[in-house]
């Protein structure tokens, strides 16, 4: 499937599944309109699931081959991942503020996925700032170790009391819910999901040019540049 499929597929479903969310889907009988949001949030978090274990396997990839398309996977994933973990911590935020009466709390879930978005987060700065081949080593060990995060997270709110409801589909699901729900949550994850496959597509080609134009001297490695070094053709330093 070419990028411009997934970026079209994507947005169609996007399309279909915002409407089913606001013109088709029932308000919850307990939480009444503010539920309809969770056709976002855990689409969401989904995809920041599967963008940190594609950062996983990319990064034992790129230890065991050292090709570097590996570490262009790995860092658009991650990219892509931090971006979609900030969307979770807002929607959860906006979600439990008519139903906790709080916009935050020290819950596990909460707290357990705030961790794993530093912890990404501390991938991307490593990548940006280590200077190669040390870079992209150390962002893959990190990004395989920060990992580990990711069930503890799915988990938290099975293993301990916590504000936040059991998962809402599958296995650990405290309730089945009804079909229409359990569609329209397939829908939204499909949609999401194509479309993280599209932004990690872009950002990979993205990085491949930039690499192919630096290795022949055409685009100075700037982004490598130690901090406070001067800027290429007389820009501002690099802070």
């Amino acid at each position: 499937m070419t990028t411009r499929a997934l970026g079209i597929g994507s947005l169609l479903l996007l399309v279909v599944s915002t409407y089913g969310t606001f013109f088709l889907a029932r308000p919850d009988r307990v939480q009444g309109d503010a539920a309809r949001i969770v056709y976002f949030h855990v689409p969401m978090a989904w995809v920041a699931f599967l963008a940190f274990f594609v950062v996983f396997i990319a990064g034992i990839a790129y230890l065991r081959t050292r090709k570097a398309i590996w570490d262009h996977v790995g860092r658009a994933s991650a990219e892509v991942g931090v971006l979609f973990t900030t969307l979770v911590l807002v929607t959860g935020s906006i979600w439990g503020f008519p139903i906790w009466g709080t916009w935050w709390s020290w819950d596990p879930k909460l707290t357990t996925t705030l961790i794993l978005w530093f912890l990404y987060l501390g991938y991307l700065m490593v990548r940006a700032y280590a200077e190669p081949p040390r870079g992209p080593r150390y962002a893959a060990l990190l990004g395989i170790l920060g990992f580990a995060d990711v069930p503890i997270v799915y988990l938290s709110s099975v293993w301990w009391r916590t504000l936040h409801p059991a998962p809402v589909i599958g296995p650990l699901a405290a309730q089945q819910p009804s079909a229409s729900i359990v569609w329209l949550l397939l829908l939204s994850l499909a949609a999401f999901t194509l479309f993280y496959a599209f932004l990690v597509a872009v950002r990979v080609r993205i990085e491949q040019v930039g690499a192919g134009l630096r290795s022949q001297g055409e685009v100075p490695s700037y982004a490598d540049a130690p901090i406070g070094s001067p800027a290429p053709h007389g820009g501002a330093a690099r802070i």
